[in-house]
């Protein structure tokens, strides 16, 4: 789920697991490398027998990974965009290019050859060698979040072919064992109000409402922080309509 698009959109892959759970099917190692955040993108599975899927695996992106990730969250994107934003806001991006795979896959390379932070992390789902499906966790720019030891869910998108096979389940599993393993105590996520799937996919994971509400005007080519802030008017400068509104889930992940 790109929310992980406009937040994070995230794309979820398929019902199974909670976020506070120990997570499994996933690396166990928290290496440095390889950090950074996104848009988010969301999407699941719904409806219909899961596909039977061989070598699934979750593992930590390379900068190689880059143009497979464009590819994923460039169809997501345009996905969950189409369910949240007015048709000639979707136009104007695509008009710009900023929804083309090549335009994310430069801004993820970027990000993954020079990373944000420690502490960004690119996680991809793959079925055999294929990439399938991504998800991104990053510091929490919230300071109600970042004071109570929170990770952000960025970005958690599956490809429409590949999900009801587990693949987002095993992503967000691996998010939040990544997380744990670098001291942090809670994963929060900013979710279209608009996207039912997204949340859906999070609460069913383990993942509540807080409270927390925002407006952001969406910047789909900044892996580092997908969204920019907008006045309550729902734009910058109150001119522009294309502002997504937007929730925010939570959920411990301490250890007892």
């Amino acid at each position: 789920m790109d929310t992980h698009a406009h937040g994070p959109a995230h794309d979820h892959g398929d019902g199974g697991g909670h976020a506070h759970d120990h997570p499994h099917d996933h690396p166990h190692d928290h290496p440095q490398d390889h950090p950074h955040d996104h848009p988010h993108d969301h999407g699941t599975d719904a409806g219909g027998p899961a596909p039977v899927v061989a070598d699934a695996s979750v593992r930590l992106a390379r900068a190689t990974d880059a143009p497979a990730v464009g590819l994923v969250q460039a169809v997501v994107l345009r996905e969950t965009l189409g369910s949240v934003l007015p048709a000639d806001r979707l136009a104007s991006l695509e008009r710009e290019g900023l929804l083309e795979a090549r335009t994310l896959a430069s801004a993820w390379r970027a990000s993954l050859e020079r990373p944000p932070s420690p502490d960004h992390v690119l996680l991809v789902a793959c079925a055999g060698e294929q990439v399938v499906g991504l998800a991104a966790v990053g510091p929490s720019p919230d300071p109600d979040a970042l004071s109570e030891g929170a990770t952000e869910l960025l970005v958690l998108a599956v490809h429409p072919e590949a999900r009801r096979a587990g693949h987002g389940s095993r992503l967000l599993n691996a998010a939040v064992d990544v997380s744990r393993g670098r001291g942090r105590s809670a994963v929060c996520a900013w979710v279209p109000a608009a996207d039912e799937e997204a949340l859906t996919f999070l609460t069913g994971s383990g993942l509540e409402p807080d409270g927390a509400t925002r407006r952001r005007l969406l910047d789909p080519t900044d892996p580092t922080d997908p969204t920019d802030p907008v006045d309550e008017t729902g734009a910058p400068g109150g001119t522009d309509g294309a502002a997504v509104p937007e929730v925010r889930l939570r959920a411990s992940i301490a250890t007892d």
